[in-house]
């Protein structure tokens, strides 16, 4: 075996397993060493009797050592160096929801909570931090992250801390908020949530993120930035209202996942009336934190995408934020620690602040509040004490309502419905109240009323943003056009020009619009055969190919025979007599 040694004065490429390395042109290089020298100094050539060419590439004096078999054998390129392939890049998201406890007063003053009143109308002493003024804690506030404690699965801390977190918000007066860093209210919960997957978006997965703990604290006021006088406004109707903070550990990969917890999130706090979870008003604030790595490797840098105030625009920035770190890492580049907000108009996160220096929050315990106690029974209420001035676990409990997912399961066993439609149902508020009612009111099965609820109903309430609550169609109407259509006085397209009508003039009884359009199924088997007669007397074209074979054309005359009676016939039996009438 002998050692060619010659100089590189072109681009080489050289071809691994799946990646292509390119070589730079130099200058050319000084050859005086003897090929034995080369082998020494720059490279360790395997002695393989299957492998008769290998290419190096050396950096430092720009040139190609290619070793030969002198056997004489024809020689073959072989790869000498294989890529180990890297682990794909995924993101990571954790969450910090923000919900505005459901309550008729703050979480330590009496004034009232009460969206779009008035400026500075529902501010207490305590509220603008004047001196003298002390905290005294809201028991319904207290209850409320008990509940949403019990339902996340959490253990509920029977002595819990107040604290002071040092910061300074133009619309903060006090320059501190209290909360619990400490010891919170409850804590090491799991949410269990599901997503669709699939081309058709009808396949449901179930995964379940943990809930690092669950803490009370104050919100703050709201600062209103006039830009044509250069002035901010502050309104402080908001500040001080109670407000539960709950921490999802860094468990999720994608927008979609988040977006699917924040919305069981929703639902579990509207059933248990712990908090209205109303987006646009406020009442549930998300903060998502993202970064990117290798599975098995560490966590890469966060940020923090503050204050998403929809669950679409929560999807959409989580899956900007991943795709944007990405880049940044293939191109080389650092991720920051930084804080940034989501532009719905451009889809993208745009930064805020950096978050490289740490930020001293200065914690300290609440001097004005004692130690926070609850009790697991009545039985365990210190003597001397008032259960009915505490906070009780077992009570709470015992008034625990039915929960989404159960919900959705009894929908599912209960009525035979598909478990896609059992969501629909239960994302919309009072939607499952109507669409009980009118399976209770008609003799039609469950699996067709949710047709008529979810396109007929649903798409009629979609196009006007209208809620279930506002609809001009009651169940009962709906149940009784129902009726109509199982005991066959009218078509089911008829139905639907019925629902219609019902809809621009609500005050109409079903039967009376029926009379009206004269839309009664025509059962007169003559009169029908009459019709399709005429159908098919007008359509000798369609006629003859279907005779020639292509049996879909008959779909054409069936609907020329539904536009003549206005939809007033039975499609089973109209295609039977066309079957007879064309073969």
């Amino acid at each position: 075996m002998g050692v060619e040694v010659f100089s590189l004065s072109s681009y080489v490429t050289l071809a691994c397993s799946k990646t292509t390395c390119t070589i730079c042109p130099h200058t050319n290089t000084s050859m005086a060493a003897s090929s034995s020298g080369y082998s020494r100094m720059f490279c360790k050539l395997k002695k393989s009797a299957n492998k008769a060419q290998s290419l190096y590439h050396i950096d430092t004096f720009n040139f190609v050592i290619r070793t030969i078999w002198t056997s004489g054998y024809r020689t073959q390129l072989q790869p000498k160096v294989q890529t180990k392939s890297l682990p794909q890049i995924v993101g990571v998201v954790g969450l910090e929801i923000h919900a505005q406890i459901q309550s008729t007063s703050k979480l330590f003053s009496g004034s009232h909570v009460r969206f779009l009143a008035p400026p500075n109308s529902l501010v207490s002493h305590f509220d603008a931090s004047l001196p003298g003024t002390l905290p005294v804690l809201n028991r319904r506030c207290v209850e409320a992250a008990v509940l949403t404690g019990l339902v996340l699965n959490c253990t509920i801390n029977k002595k819990s801390l107040f604290d002071r977190k040092h910061y300074f918000y133009a619309d903060m007066p006090a320059g501190y908020q209290i909360t619990q860093q400490r010891v919170p209210i409850a804590v090491d919960g799991m949410l269990v949530y599901s997503h669709f997957e699939g081309r058709k978006r009808n396949q449901v997965i179930t995964k379940s993120v943990k809930i690092k703990q669950i803490q009370l604290e104050q919100d703050s006021g709201k600062s209103l930035h006039d830009d044509e006088r250069s002035q901010t406004l502050i309104d402080l109707n908001r500040a001080g209202v109670g407000l539960m903070e709950l921490v999802m550990e860094p468990e999720m990969c994608c927008g979609e996942e988040a977006a699917a917890a924040v919305r069981e999130i929703q639902l579990i706090l509207q059933a248990l009336g712990t908090c209205q979870a109303n987006m646009a008003e406020g009442q549930l604030r998300v903060d998502a934190n993202v970064s990117v790595h290798r599975p098995g490797e560490p966590l890469g840098v966060r940020t923090e995408v503050k204050n998403i105030n929809s669950v679409r625009h929560l999807a959409k920035a989580i899956d900007y934020e991943i795709q944007r770190q990405m880049e940044v890492l293939q191109s080389g580049g650092t991720v920051l620690n930084e804080t940034r907000a989501f532009d719905s108009k451009s889809g993208n996160t745009i930064p805020m602040r950096d978050k490289e220096g740490l930020q001293d929050y200065r914690f300290m315990p609440e001097p004005n509040l004692p130690p926070l106690f609850v009790y697991e029974s009545e039985a365990s209420v210190p003597v001397g004490v008032d259960p009915a001035q505490v906070v009780v676990i077992d009570r709470l409990s015992a008034q625990l309502p039915e929960l989404p997912s159960v919900k959705r399961t009894r929908l599912v066993e209960t009525h035979g419905i598909l478990q896609e439609h059992s969501f629909t149902l239960v994302n919309e508020d009072g939607l499952v109240d109507y669409f009980e009612s009118v399976v209770q009111m008609t003799k039609a099965e469950p699996r067709k009323v949710i047709g008529w609820v979810i396109k007929e109903l649903m798409g009629n309430l979609n196009s006007q943003s209208l809620k279930v609550s506002q609809s001009p169609i009651s169940p009962c109407a709906l149940a009784e056009l129902i009726n109509l259509v199982e005991s066959g006085h009218i078509s089911s397209s008829a139905a639907k020009q019925v629902m219609q009508e019902m809809w621009k003039a609500p005050e109409k009884k079903v039967v009376q619009i029926v009379k009206e359009q004269d839309l009664w199924m025509i059962n007169d088997k003559e009169e029908l055969q009459k019709i399709c007669q005429r159908v098919v007397d007008s359509h000798p074209e369609e006629v003859q190919i279907i005779r020639e074979g292509n049996k879909k054309v008959l779909n054409k005359l069936m609907g020329e025979v539904q536009r003549e009676t206005k939809g007033r016939t039975n499609a089973v039996q109209v295609r039977a007599i066309l079957e007879k009438m064309v073969s």
